[in-house]
């Protein structure tokens, strides 16, 4: 007689195989049972990218001399973002605008954005080259973002830390059952997060909730700079990622 052993528990194990049958759907053989866990893994790694935005608002009584004032100036940010060795690939155009401006003090005035995206492939040069933008007559700065040129290297490592945890997971509660892992059957990516950045996993679903815009502003608010603390460019990147694995346990 062939005997089956039935294994239940509570999470992070999913279910256990139990028939008198081998479970053809998951590779259980006769005489083995099936143990799904699920675990985590993380790594850190040091951010070797950085991106900011700089530009400029400008204002004139005409579209004309407003967006001719614009340009004028944003060629003087530009041009101090090169003379710091920026390449001009990594110094590209994120928003151009010329409006109407319809109140408080400037009404009847036209104002004229121009905004650049500035990535940076040394961290450490961030303030430097804020205070050039600054210096060169930049009223608009954000950032910066800090993130990896090849965020996949973490996320391996991470991944391979989850996998650690679930062998370990599962050499357990073999232990505690008199049993011993046979083998892995299956392993699913449940995806995860890399800094600010999901990664998806297999079966990882994502989902958008789109807001509805705020109402204008009755009076536009005056420009407002947030620039980078040269001193705060440090700091690590970290990636948290999730997996299902399957195994087969035997008796001992």
């Amino acid at each position: 007689m062939i005997r089956k052993t039935c294994l239940i528990a509570a999470l992070p194990l999913v279910l256990a195989a139990c028939s008198d049958r081998a479970d053809e759907t998951r590779g259980v053989d006769h005489g083995e049972t099936l143990l799904s866990v699920s675990a985590s893994g993380q790594a850190e790694s040091t951010p070797d990218r950085a991106q900011f935005d700089a530009g400029i608002q400008t204002w004139a009584r005409s579209a004309r001399d407003a967006s001719k004032a614009n340009g004028e100036k944003i060629a003087e940010i530009v041009a101090a973002l090169q003379k710091l060795g920026i390449a001009e690939k990594d110094i590209q155009t994120r928003a151009v605008s010329v409006q109407r401006i319809d109140w408080g003090d400037r009404k009847g005035q036209f104002q004229a954005n121009n905004i650049v995206s500035v990535t940076m492939r040394d961290p450490a040069r961030v303030g430097d080259a804020v205070t050039a933008v600054t210096e060169a007559g930049a009223n608009i700065v954000s950032g910066p973002n800090l993130s990896m040129t090849d965020p996949e290297a973490t996320a391996n490592l991470a991944y391979a830390d989850a996998y650690k945890a679930a062998r370990k997971r599962a050499e357990a509660y073999a232990e505690a059952a008199g049993m011993e892992v046979s083998r892995v059957l299956y392993i699913r990516d449940a995806g995860g997060q890399q800094g600010d950045t999901w990664l998806r996993g297999a079966d990882a679903m994502a989902i958008q909730v789109e807001q509805a815009a705020p109402p204008p502003p009755v009076a536009p608010p005056p420009p407002v700079m947030r620039t980078a603390n040269p001193g705060m460019m440090i700091g690590t990147t970290r990636s948290s990622v999730h997996i299902q694995v399957d195994f087969a346990l035997r008796e001992k």
